[in-house]
């Protein structure tokens, strides 16, 4: 092989010919070959490239094993040689047994061995045809089944997820159960198919997770625990100990603090220094539980090592809540200090635009309202709460009096970033003087704060306005209204109130306007809306009215006040089955008012219903029995259905309620009588009539009762009824005489001293019946019918005589009982 390769080299050699050196002038008439155009029609390597896309060379395999091919090149003399390598094999283009040797630095473009000069140039291997179809799967493989399960279970879980984020926490727990149980079947088939180190432990961990969680959401802490106790012992499952603070967290639920201590020390134990955050809300949680189980200085040593390591607005407020309960003094003031000193880490100054930029000021108006700003304000917010409220607890405790400590909380408010808070401990403070019944020393502050900024001064104002409106002060109300909305013009409470001193003056058009701005204000305001619907309700436009009280129903759904509304005006647009309706609503609210019941039942009385109507007229007397119209109407029905002895009981309590009205001791007088006890009814008699010796009604039944009796003592009443007829006779004969035009015809005699209309005294035969009909109470106007053997008509129409004004409810919000709420605004006042 080596000898046949040298040969073949050697033929490819070709020695220069002998030139004569002293020739200076040889060589300048020759050209390169490469530049000869005339020979290129000739030339089959340039016709091969014409035809062949303009140069680009076919892929051809050289048949020899050589990689060298040998090329041309012109000598001085025009000759056309080739040259090859040192080792004797041809060059890279060579032509040798009609192959040329292909160019291996470019064989990845598509070239290969076997392919001839004059082949099309086809890279991507298309003329091969389509490539053959994809082998099918097998669905009946284990595989196949493994992976379609673990898909199933995947989606399982999702929908469990996306159900317990929407509410729906029963299709949550049941879609985690499905989960758990073919996450099961594929443990199982995994195991039959490989071996069990392949087995999907994340996807094991997250079911059981979802499982435990879900029964955590739905109240089944036993199963939860359960579960949680299952991730927790399989070693298996990388930190998983972290989840020993969810099961704190359910005993914590359960009220089991000892456990819960334990399970979130535990937790604590699993999670490594590095993660601070997660170390910090465990040790919350340790100190809100030893909080609720009382266990204070245990609490105060949690939030003390938290407020040294990564001090919280929770954790110092909370170390404030341990230190009063424990009522140190100088520790509530340094927990104070630290929860003032928490950063906000807020930065302000980048939502005010610094310059002119219109592409400056463009960024700055889209981060105004952005989620980020939401957050920040939130967090103010909770900051400025949790400020308020830790001062209004230990303000009142830490120095000698609360406006010491009021003092000292606002000093120190005042040097920290909160410093806009001051003022509102300032109004604090006088609300609370307000609450102490101290009205001049809260005058006094809320005075002194009109002399700050606006909104300081807007909210002193509304509380002074709110303060001289329940003194019935309405002109000194009006004044610091108009203060208050002058300072903030788009301060709905201020306007409420304004609207409120002028619906005490009468003028309710121009309260609906002022009541119509503060909503417009604020959409929220529900004293605004009250108090407009009762303005439309005075003014008689019924539907208007009771469009604000639906609407603000949908605000304040267990609102008793608006429930009450909406059924007055029902009762006023003459629908008492409606009226009855929202008022059962009422009851359901608030079961134990008085006033709801007894209307009720006046309702079901005009209705017909007198079964329904006792029930809720006996219910408001058991709840209060010192209303006089529900007495009377109970003694009435009691009368009407011939239950005397029953209806004594009623009467007697009314006289001890209003002892100077002879009304009631008359009534139980004339109970007595009907019952046939007439023993009984004498001896009230003569008792009403020692208290009130000018009654004539008593008198004249003492006489008919001593008369049928046979006691001598008729003759003396009997006198004493004719001297005070006569005397009541003379004193009417002077009345009408001093009048001017006294020719009028002479009315009806007075029955009785109290001023009572009755019938005049007949003093005709004893069998005279009595007129049962009775006009306007039972007993006061009949006369005295003797024992005999006819029957008493028992009759009884209209017990309660004629309608009087509706009672005032005590669901009704009315003006004066209002309290100030614990806000700056103060109290925005309802006129009844």
């Amino acid at each position: 092989i080596k000898y046949t390769n040298t040969k073949v080299m050697m033929q490819n050699v070709h020695l220069a010919p002998e030139i004569d050196e002293d020739d200076l002038y040889s060589g300048y008439n020759d050209y390169n070959p490469i530049y000869d155009i005339e020979e290129l029609e000739n030339d089959a390597a340039f016709q091969q490239a014409v035809r062949t896309s303009h140069g680009r060379r076919p892929p051809i395999t050289a048949k020899i094993s050589s990689t060298a091919v040998t090329r041309p090149i012109a000598t001085g003399y025009g000759s056309k040689t080739s040259l090859a390598s040192s080792i004797g094999r041809p060059m890279t283009g060579a032509i040798q047994d009609g192959v040329t040797r292909p160019m291996t630095a470019v064989r990845a473009a598509g070239f290969t061995k076997a392919a001839l000069r004059g082949s099309a140039f086809d890279p991507l291997g298309q003329s091969r045809g389509p490539a053959p179809p994809l082998e099918a799967k097998k669905k009946d493989s284990p595989e196949e089944k493994i992976k379609q399960l673990e898909k199933e279970v995947n989606e399982l879980v999702e929908e469990s997820c996306i159900a317990s984020s929407c509410g729906d926490l029963k299709l949550a727990l049941e879609k985690a159960k499905d989960a758990g149980r073919k996450e099961r079947v594929l443990v199982r088939q995994r195991e039959q198919v490989t071996t069990p180190e392949n087995i999907n432990l994340d996807l094991t961990y997250s079911v059981l997770f979802n499982l435990a969680s879900q029964y955590s959401v739905n109240e089944m802490y036993a199963e939860a625990l359960n579960t949680y106790q299952v991730i927790v012992k399989n070693k298996m499952f990388s930190n998983a100990g972290i989840l020993k603070m969810n099961m704190g967290n359910i005993y914590l639920k359960q009220r089991n603090y000892s456990k819960a201590i334990k399970f979130y020390r535990m937790a604590l134990d699993q999670v490594p220094s590095v993660n601070k955050q997660m170390r910090i809300k465990i040790m919350q949680n340790i100190g809100v539980t030893f909080i609720q189980a009382g266990q204070y200085s245990d609490a105060i040593n949690s939030y003390e090592h938290i407020m040294s390591m990564a001090p919280n607005l929770k954790a110092g407020y909370n170390l404030t809540i341990c230190y009063f309960a424990v009522g140190d003094r100088e520790k509530m003031k340094k927990a104070f200090q630290k929860l003032i000193a928490v950063p906000l880490e807020i930065d302000e100054d980048k939502y005010i635009s610094p310059s002119d930029d219109p592409h400056t000021n463009l960024v700055t108006e889209a981060i105004k309202n952005d989620h980020l700003r939401q957050m920040e304000r939130e967090r103010k917010a909770m900051a400025e709460k949790y400020i308020m409220t830790s001062a209004k607890l230990i303000a009142p405790v830490i120095e000698t009096s609360f406006a010491a400590g009021y003092d000292w909380c606002v000093e120190v408010v005042k040097a920290s970033q909160y410093v806009e808070l001051a003022n509102d401990l300032e109004i604090n403070k006088a609300v609370t003087y307000l609450r102490q019944k101290d009205y001049n020393q809260a005058v006094e502050i809320l005075k002194m704060l009109e002399k700050k900024d606006s909104r300081v001064k807007s909210a002193a104002a509304t509380n002074l306005s709110a303060l001289y409106y329940m003194g019935k002060d309405f002109a000194q109300a009006s004044s610091y209204a108009d203060i208050a909305v002058n300072s903030d013009r788009y301060n709905p409470a201020a306007l409420t109130n304004k609207g409120n001193t002028v619906f005490a003056n009468g003028d309710y058009e121009k309260a609906a306007e002022f009541y119509k701005e503060a909503l417009r204000n604020d959409s929220s305001c529900t004293e605004a809306l009250y108090n407009i619907g009762l303005t439309y309700e005075k003014l008689n436009r019924l539907d208007e009215a009771l469009d604000c009280f639906l609407k603000l129903h949908a605000i304040l759904r267990n609102s008793a006040e608006v429930l009450y509304q909406i059924a007055n005006i029902y009762e006023l647009m003459e629908n008492p089955s409606q009226a009855i309706e929202w008022l059962m609503q009422v009851v359901s609210v608030v079961p134990t008012d008085p006033q709801v019941l007894s209307k009720l039942g006046e309702l079901y009385d005009h209705e017909g219903d007198k079964s329904q109507a006792f029930q809720y007229y006996y219910e408001s007397y058991r709840y209060f029995p010192c209303n006089i119209e529900v007495i009377e109407w109970l003694g009435a029905y009691y009368i009407d259905t011939q239950f005397w002895e029953k209806a004594i009981q009623y009467f007697e309590r009314a006289s001890l309620i209003q002892p100077t009205q002879v009304k009631w001791q008359l009534m139980v007088a004339s109970c007595f009588r009907r019952s046939g006890n007439y023993q009984k009814a004498l001896d009230t008699y003569k008792d009403t009539h020692r208290k009130f010796p000018e009654n004539v009604e008593c008198l004249r039944f003492l006489v008919r009762l001593c008369t049928d009796l046979g006691l001598k003592d008729a003759q003396e009443y009997a006198r004493k009824l004719k001297r005070l007829e006569k005397m009541k006779e003379i004193r009417e004969q002077r009345i009408k005489s001093g009048r001017d035009g006294s020719g009028g015809s002479r009315g009806k005699r007075e029955g009785s001293a109290s001023g009572d209309s009755g019938q005049n005294y007949s003093a005709s035969s004893k069998g005279e019946r009595l007129s049962a009909r009775l006009r306007a109470l039972p007993g006061t106007n009949e006369p005295y019918e003797s024992s005999s053997n006819k029957e008493i008509d028992a009759s009884y129409v209209d017990p309660l005589g004629p309608q009087i004004e509706r009672p005032k409810t005590a669901a009704k919000k009315r003006i004066d009982e209002d309290d100030f709420a614990d806000e700056e605004l103060g109290d925005d006042l309802l006129p009844e």
